[in-house]
């Protein structure tokens, strides 16, 4: 019995798309996409083909989509009713042939003087889910015989929907528009750290295609998150050998204008996608801007709920992030920044660049500084232990009331010939505070509150503090 489910269905007509149109006499077919960040892809085709004036009824090879969402891009043309047919899978085809008799080879016999001939065996299909066959003997079989052979009337080469459309004019082609799947996108940032707190930035949009096919179409990129009605079919990821990047190195420059609350970058070249390759456009010209490399230790409060005695001395590991500051009036501070993965590099003594840091970013509007963590510091360790600890509980209209004050230090040693600052952040909901500490703190929020460090070259810094919980 074959079970192929609608989402896999989905994946092998989407594989089927639109570049296995690009044959003759569809060539001159015009195709545009937006590509959403989610898979979704948004196709705008024009469609060779004569439209008469009024009603007609035409037959449109489109490959992939969803039905649903098919529409006229022309005011003037309505599409008054569709059948779309996409049985290009072996399930919907056996489906079909429910009441007919289907023939099936069953292997190879050798005939007396030579060669082979097949043999066969034909039995009428009485169900599917459980598959049920009549055999000619009149036995029922819940299994296949042999190789099923299919008559090509049943069989759906292409996905191809069947309109009914009314024209107010006779046109020599159809526009429509309607949602595949089959392709991604995401923005790709390098950045070269420098000398002075100087960093280079690079930017592409990277397009992977994995079962979309299509020849040369302009492609739009839309950052965002568009709502959806329902859950997408997701495409199917390339299954092949491994996949290919291909890197568009191209002439123009992406343009972005804002759409709606969304942004949209424009590709100026066409591009051809293939099932399993990847491009790249750049997104911005390289842009040299400043950067804060910051340091960062995470507290021993619990966030929320009771404040335990802890006996132990803790290694909290020294958190590093770099800061891009994205000053107005600047190519790179205007432009608003796409979601995707940011890779930090530095020049070791050599001259060879050097990964030191990877960090997946979220869209980023105009005018915002892009923080990207890089890991944790190797010559910057910390050590942190609860020096003391008490408890009162009070009676209160209700239950009770209990209060616990603790003390904390934090030691941090700097092996390094450079002189850092590291932040200690607290981090608490509810009733909380810091009574006492060595180093004057800052209350960044309701909840945060921040220890800011400075550690000598090859030296060492002690942190004190006491806080106050209530719950």
């Amino acid at each position: 019995m074959i079970k192929i489910s609608r989402m896999a269905r989905w994946a092998v007509t989407a594989a089927l798309s639109l570049g296995a149109l690009a044959r003759p006499g569809a060539a001159s077919a015009q195709t545009s996409l937006t590509i959403y960040n989610d898979g979704r892809v948004l196709v705008r085709r024009t469609v060779p083909m004569a439209v008469p004036r009024g009603g007609s009824t035409q037959a449109v090879a489109l490959g992939g989509l969803e039905p649903s969402s098919l529409f006229s891009l022309d005011s003037t043309v309505v599409i008054q009713r569709a059948v779309y047919d996409d049985a290009v899978d072996e399930a919907s085809v056996l489906r079909r042939a429910v009441g007919r008799r289907l023939v099936f080879r069953t292997g190879l016999r050798t005939l007396p003087g030579g060669g082979q001939v097949a043999d066969t065996v034909s039995a009428l299909v009485l169900g599917v889910d459980p598959l049920r066959l009549r055999m000619p003997d009149g036995q029922i079989s819940f299994s296949m015989p042999g190789q099923p052979l299919y008559p090509s009337e049943l069989v759906v080469v292409q996905p191809t929907a069947t309109l009914t459309l009314a024209s107010a004019a006779s046109r020599d082609a159809l526009r429509l528009g309607y949602f595949t799947s089959g392709a991604q996108w995401r923005a790709s940032y390098q950045v070269v750290l420098g000398g002075g707190q100087m960093a280079r930035v690079l930017g592409a949009a990277v397009i992977s295609s994995e079962t979309l096919r299509i020849d040369s179409a302009q492609i739009q990129l839309l950052a965002g998150s568009v709502s959806s009605a329902g859950a997408a079919p997701s495409p199917a990821s390339y299954q092949g050998g491994r996949m290919a990047m291909a890197r568009d190195e191209l002439a123009g420059k992406v343009s972005e204008q804002r759409v709606g609350e969304f942004h949209l970058y424009s590709i100026p070249e066409k591009l051809t996608l293939q099932p399993g390759m990847t491009s790249s456009a750049a997104i911005f010209q390289p842009a040299a801007v400043h950067y804060e490399r910051n340091y960062v230790i995470h507290g021993q409060i619990p966030f929320w709920g009771y404040l335990p005695q802890q006996p132990n001395e803790e290694a909290p590991p020294v958190e590093v992030s770099y800061t891009l500051k994205r000053e107005r009036n600047t190519e790179f501070g205007d432009r608003p920044l796409p979601g995707g993965v940011a890779r930090l590099f530095q020049v070791d003594s050599s001259g060879r660049l050097q990964l030191v840091g990877e960090a997946a970013t979220g869209h980023t509007p105009a005018g915002e500084d892009l923080s990207l963590s890089a890991g944790t510091a190797f010559d910057l360790t910390a050590k942190r232990v609860q020096t003391s600890y008490a408890t009162r509980r009070d009676s209160i209209a209700g239950g009770w009331r209990t209060t616990a004050t603790a003390d904390y230090r934090v030691t941090i040693s700097n092996a390094t010939d450079s002189v850092a600052t590291v932040d200690v952040l607290e981090e608490r909901r509810g009733e909380w505070a810091v009574v006492s500490s060595s180093i004057r703190p800052t209350k960044v929020s309701s909840t945060v509150t921040r220890f800011r460090v400075p550690v000598s070259a090859r030296g060492d810094a002690v942190l004190t503090y006491r806080v106050r919980v209530t719950w």
